[in-house]
């Protein structure tokens, strides 16, 4: 998305992808509202609504067996009053076909980013492997989108902290039919907690255990963990047994982090490598974005007249990382208070006031669905130039 907004404003972009496709498993495959208004401020949302997606309005829970409805996103602002699911490989082949139209855009795929070049302190390029050989590339600016692992990150020897994280979670799919009726998005029972992500013909689960805790869950077999998503999720019970064995399923190691500096002379890192998100809420995708278009609006034009400044790196920085803190903040609460809780109860309890009064309230469920799909500070695309 960086590359992209920056090369339709006039500046020469490479973006380097180390895999030969983008067809993995990826966790965020949600497009926010906001995403949606970005799509619109660059003149391609009519085409990007073409590419298959599904499109969730309201967000249920189930608590104690009790159906709540949480999050009601019809009335945020902007063209499309939903969360749209779609695999992150569309939205991905998308851009990068929209950016091949521009002769500013380069995307450079199974080129496998390995080291920083350096003069003295500044950051002047990066070193890459590819099928034909190892490749040096200089530029006056080398972003770090590479992940919550990054490799430039490490380069850089620039560490992030850790905010401490009590869970991880299970990760794997089952059949979700047409006719199905609408799911519960979270399934919350003592001990506890499930979410089912419809995307097309299959559910993408996932299932929250204590930090370190599969190794347990294996030693109890597959039948046990089919038996606890039965009893969290009824409607996906008679579908427990499409997982074979725990080699359908995988585990996301969760961590919350943040770089307290995010930029060097030469170097800026932004999204996950900047700032790692719980999935909680399904917004650190919809925060690398806002990243993406804040970054383009504060560069584009010291780009275009030579190298960007420490200032201009920094800017970037002030100006998003009061979301990211806001945002971190009320994943860390909610993990470290209510979910940590539920895995830990064996009595069944009643669900919070706090929720049941949404349930209630048909006007307050457009605030979480404010936060959840717009976010603090919302970013709008404002170094627009050529189309593509």
């Amino acid at each position: 998305m960086l590359g992209y907004i920056l090369a339709r404003a006039g500046v020469d972009v490479m973006v380097l992808e180390k895999h030969e496709d983008f067809f993995r498993d990826f966790r965020g495959d949600t497009i926010h509202p906001s995403t949606f208004t970005v799509m619109q401020e660059l003149g391609l949302l009519d085409d990007f609504l073409k590419v298959p997606h599904d499109e969730i309005r309201e967000l249920r829970g189930r608590i104690s067996g009790v159906d709540l409805k949480i999050v009601d996103v019809r009335y945020v602002p902007g063209p499309c009053k939903f969360i749209g699911m779609m695999p992150q490989w569309d939205f991905l082949n998308f851009l990068a076909e929209r950016g091949r139209r521009l002769s500013t855009f380069r995307l450079e795929m199974k080129t496998e980013v390995t080291d920083l070049l350096f003069e003295d302190d500044n950051v002047v390029g990066v070193r890459a492997r590819t099928p034909s050989g190892t490749l040096e590339i200089r530029a006056p600016l080398v972003v770090g989108a590479d992940g919550r692992d990054s490799t430039l990150r490490e380069r850089a020897r620039m560490q992030p902290i850790d905010h401490g994280v009590p869970i991880d979670v299970l990760w794997f799919r089952l059949p979700h039919q047409q006719d199905d009726p609408p799911p519960s998005f979270g399934n919350i029972a003592p001990g506890g907690i499930l979410v089912t992500i419809p995307r097309g013909d299959y559910f993408q689960c996932a299932f929250v255990i204590k930090k370190g805790g599969f190794d347990e869950i294996k030693q109890r077999g597959i039948q046990y963990l089919r038996d606890r998503i039965a009893e969290l999720a009824p409607y996906v019970a008679a579908r427990v047994g499409h997982l074979r064995d725990f080699d359908d399923v995988k585990l996301l190691t969760v961590s919350v982090n943040r770089l307290p500096v995010w930029a060097r002379p030469g170097l800026l890192f932004i999204g996950d490598a900047a700032h790692a998100m719980s999935p909680i809420g399904g917004v650190g995708i919809n925060l690398a974005i806002q990243d993406a278009v804040a970054g383009a609006n504060i560069l584009a034009r010291p780009l275009k007249s030579g190298t960007p400044q420490m200032s201009d790196l920094n800017a970037v920085q002030r100006r998003r990382e009061f979301p990211t803190k806001v945002i971190q903040g009320a994943q860390i609460l909610i993990q470290n208070r209510a979910m940590t809780q539920i895995l830990d109860t064996k009595q069944n309890f009643n669900p919070p006031l706090i929720l049941r009064i949404l349930d209630k309230v048909a006007l307050l469920r457009r605030i979480p669905a404010y936060f959840v799909g717009i976010g603090p500070r919302p970013e709008h695309v404002r170094c627009l130039s050529s189309r593509a």
